[in-house]
């Protein structure tokens, strides 16, 4: 069966809810008010799979600065030239894993980045993920900003940032 990566657009809603809640604790589980204030951000770049015609991954991403990430529950934020591909939250739906989508996602992104300028990619890591995102090259990086650190914590223990560099 053909799958299909595309921009998140609003009528994926829905279906980006229903992943959601197939992969994530309560704590994790971001509004439809805050999905729907990035799909609708000018700097987002999120993207979905599509597999017979029906959703079953999505990627939220915009443009950022290294060394910055998004609060969970936050507004994706414009920033001024920016140089670092920001991959804020990557789900598959259980019923689709094992195809490869998280990857084509990311891939799919990458490839984005590069056509935008962008150097390099960086995330947060959560749920104990970690070695699947240092199979895609990603290193675990130490956030020296306290703001910043605050964001982090509010993906609870065990999360960190991980940067990727070069972009692809």
């Amino acid at each position: 069966m053909n799958v299909v990566v595309r921009p998140m657009v609003s009528s994926d809603l829905d279906a980006v809810l229903d992943i959601q809640r197939a992969c994530y604790g309560e704590g994790f589980l971001e509004g439809a008010d805050v999905i729907t204030r990035r799909i609708a951000s000018p700097v987002g770049l999120s993207c979905v799979t599509e597999r017979g015609g029906r959703v079953c991954a999505y990627l939220a991403a915009y443009a950022s600065h290294p060394g910055k990430l998004t609060p969970l529950h936050g507004d994706f934020e414009a920033m001024p030239l920016p140089s670092i591909l920001y991959l804020h939250d990557v789900a598959v739906h259980p019923q689709a894993a094992g195809l490869g989508l998280a990857q084509a996602l990311v891939r799919h992104l990458w490839t984005q980045g590069v056509a935008l300028g962008l150097a390099a990619s960086a995330l947060v890591s959560v749920q104990g993920s970690q070695d699947f995102w240092a199979r895609l090259g990603y290193q675990v990086q130490t956030l020296g900003d306290p703001g910043q650190q605050q964001r982090l914590a509010s993906y609870g223990a065990g999360a960190c940032y991980m940067v990727r560099v070069p972009l692809a």
